[in-house]
């Protein structure tokens, strides 16, 4: 794994060093009493409001940074903090400390006809690696749910954050000292190189247990195609919104607005809209009006230009594309039936909503949609941890297995049986 010459050996040693800092961590904070872990999380929280000029201070040299290497809008709004979104970060170390401990959690219990009584109890997953891109803000949600979890976490900042998350990552530590738990149960890896990351994917299998990738398309591609651990992670954010013919028209203006521009670099940002053929007349042009006029570009089939000039022409590439930008694709579809059948050909499985006053279509498509999060007469940028009363999360999964929708203290867990006997021996 090593480069040639020096500079490779001392960056596989630092490698090394803080996975071997994170596996003994990891030790002490899976035993740790639940007020310990939330103390260092309530401590966390007070220094970085402490420290809030510092952190806006660094972001603000990110931010210089990041314009003079050409860096999009997008992603300078992903980078951007200000002094409501430090305070969110307090605010989640706060809800994440209020949360129940899920290490030691009985799920399941039941007894056998011989007499042995089986557990099934919550325990961490270990050592967790964390790559990120833009998103400051990840280093607070992650550090503290891996630390209530119980687990001991490595933090991989994208080159662009670097600054705001070193910030973030000292109050952080300044929590942990003051509990009495060990700051190597939440460490930064302290370099850009982009070689850390290969070591994080495939060089320290003997310590790292899971790793999450949190950023653009690229960075998940590359971390599914090189881990060799396992990976929770989702790939696009390729969100839809459906209005349904029973759907009352400023409800589903003020939905489909929200859900794409509130945040439009957002995983959870609505990027096609879909609109039953049946409404048509009624409910797509002021639809289209209304994203246009808020300076939405929109890309729409040939009902749709039709309804307003202003409109594009969608390729079919347009309907599997995730934007991350003041960009919409929009269509027809045949009721729904028909938007269920395109989200299922095009979507990626991440977070669709229905708009309708109809309880019936509204429960076809919650049940007929294979997504990880599905919401009727919502905006899809619900979809988030702290929107789900989980404190923080990691970010969103698409898996099938083990964890699936917003990644909190919960899906950073496993279980282990854990069996009692009286002298019980198998014939």
């Amino acid at each position: 794994m090593s480069r040639p010459g020096a500079e490779g050996e001392a960056l596989g040693a630092t490698m090394q060093r803080l996975g071997s800092q994170a596996v003994a961590a990891a030790r002490v904070l899976a035993r740790a009493p639940r007020q310990v872990k939330d103390a260092a999380l309530e401590q966390a929280a007070a220094v970085i409001r402490a420290r809030a000029a510092a952190i806006l201070a660094a972001n603000g040299r990110d931010l210089d940074a990041a314009r003079a290497r050409g860096l999009g809008a997008a992603l300078l709004e992903r980078l951007l903090l200000d002094a409501s979104r430090v305070e969110a970060m307090a605010l989640g170390l706060e809800a994440i400390a209020g949360l129940p401990d899920p290490v030691g959690a009985v799920i399941a219990e039941w007894t056998r006809p011989n007499g042995l009584v089986i557990q099934r109890v919550r325990v961490p997953l270990g050592v967790i690696a964390i790559i990120y891109e833009s998103r400051p803000n990840v280093t607070a949600d992650a550090g503290g749910l891996c630390l209530k979890s119980g687990n001991a976490v490595i933090l991989r900042p994208g080159s662009e954050s670097v600054q705001s998350s070193a910030a973030i990552h000292a109050c952080l530590e300044a929590g942990l000292e003051a509990a009495g738990l060990p700051l190597a149960a939440i460490q930064r890896v302290p370099t850009t190189d982009r070689e850390a990351v290969r070591y994080l994917l495939a060089g320290m299998t003997d310590s790292v247990d899971v790793v999450v990738p949190r950023g653009g398309k690229g960075l998940i591609e590359r971390v599914q195609r090189e881990a060799r651990v396992p990976v929770i992670g989702h790939l696009d954010g390729n969100c839809h919104v459906y209005v349904d013919r029973d759907a009352d028209l400023n409800m589903a203006r003020e939905i489909v607005l929200n859900a794409k521009l509130r945040r439009t670099g957002v995983c959870a940002a609505a990027e096609t809209l879909l609109v039953d053929r049946a409404a048509a007349a009624t409910l797509l042009a002021p639809l289209l009006r209304a994203l246009l006029d808020a300076g939405c570009e929109v890309r729409g089939d040939d009902a749709c230009r039709a309804a307003d000039a202003r409109v594009r022409a969608a390729s079919e590439d347009d309907w599997y594309t995730e934007y991350l930008d003041a960009i919409i694709a929009v269509r027809l579809v045949d009721g729904v039936d028909g938007a269920i059948e395109h989200i299922g050909r095009y979507g990626s499985a991440h977070t669709e909503s229905i708009v309708t006053a109809n309880d019936a279509t509204a429960e076809r498509f919650l049940d007929g949609v294979d997504s990880a999060i599905v919401l009727h007469n919502a905006s899809t940028q619900f979809a988030d941890g702290g929107e789900f009363g989980m404190g923080a999360e990691i970010g969103i999964s698409t898996d099938k297995f083990h964890a699936r929708g917003p990644v909190g203290v919960e899906q950073l867990t496993s279980y282990k049986y854990v069996v009692r006997g009286k002298g019980q021996v198998r014939p």
